[in-house]
């Protein structure tokens, strides 16, 4: 009988032991399982069991993230300070890297989304990062996913959110648009009074190679002005008419 009750307890024991050493590793998530220190194995989704004292395990999420990389003061080519800020989107593609090349890479992809922005704005003037910012973009993702393919990161994207530029510069950008509109709209102009003339020049040829062109224009003047009655009509006799005159005087 004292055997028996001395089981109880070690029975009890065992349970406690072994429900301690359940582990319950989520389908975005992979483990890392350690024994007596060492890397033993990557855990995948479900109930694994991680022995107490000898084992310990640490999980990894494998889903996409995103980085908020805060705004970086940064000098552009052509020596234009410019501030900038980004999204990274980057997963896990590799959680054994994840764990043991980096300690932590959240904030290893942080730090370096940080340089890489401001070394790729350094290497770009400022017309080319406000009219090609997804080119910039596109440079900056394959720096850092090449960088990160050591720690098991794949970076799927990055997106440039602000371009920032100092608010001295940001007048003299609106005097120079304003004045490049300004001259589009005195060329149109030119233009169009150029157009405007050479339509004139040809129809004052075509009237004046036509006989009774001159005739018909003129009827055709006086008769949209009487429709009015408001307006005086005054008749101006052709020149012809009166070389006409002179003509049965003589």
């Amino acid at each position: 009988m004292p055997s028996v009750f001395l089981s109880y307890p070690l029975l009890f024991l065992i349970v406690l032991v072994l429900l301690a050493s359940i582990k319950v590793i989520n389908e975005y998530e992979r483990g890392i399982l350690f024994t007596l220190g060492r890397f033993s194995r990557v855990m995948t989704p479900g109930w694994r069991l991680v022995v107490p004292v000898f084992q310990s395990y640490q999980k990894v999420d494998i889903r996409t993230k995103a980085v908020d990389v805060p705004h970086q003061e940064a000098i552009t080519k052509d020596n234009i300070p410019v501030s900038i800020n980004a999204v990274i989107y980057y997963n896990i593609q590799d959680a054994e890297k994840a764990v043991l090349a980096v300690e932590d890479f959240f904030w290893a992809m942080s730090q370096m989304a940080q340089t890489t922005m401001r070394n790729a704005v350094g290497a770009t003037t400022l017309d080319e990062l406000l009219q090609n910012r997804d080119k910039v973009s596109q440079g900056i993702r394959e720096i850092i996913d090449a960088e990160s393919d050591s720690w098991g990161i794949k970076v799927s994207s990055v997106e440039l959110k602000d371009v920032i530029l100092p608010q001295e510069l940001k007048r003299t950008i609106s005097k120079e648009a304003e004045a490049e509109r300004e001259k589009r709209a005195v060329i149109i102009k030119a233009e169009g009074d150029r157009i405007a003339a050479d339509n004139l020049a040809e129809a004052a040829r075509v009237l004046g190679s036509s006989p009774g062109a001159m005739h018909l224009r003129t009827l055709q003047t006086v008769n949209d002005l009487s429709s009015d009655q408001s307006n005086t009509t005054i008749w101006l006799l052709p020149i012809e008419v009166l070389e006409a005159l002179k003509g049965l005087q003589k």
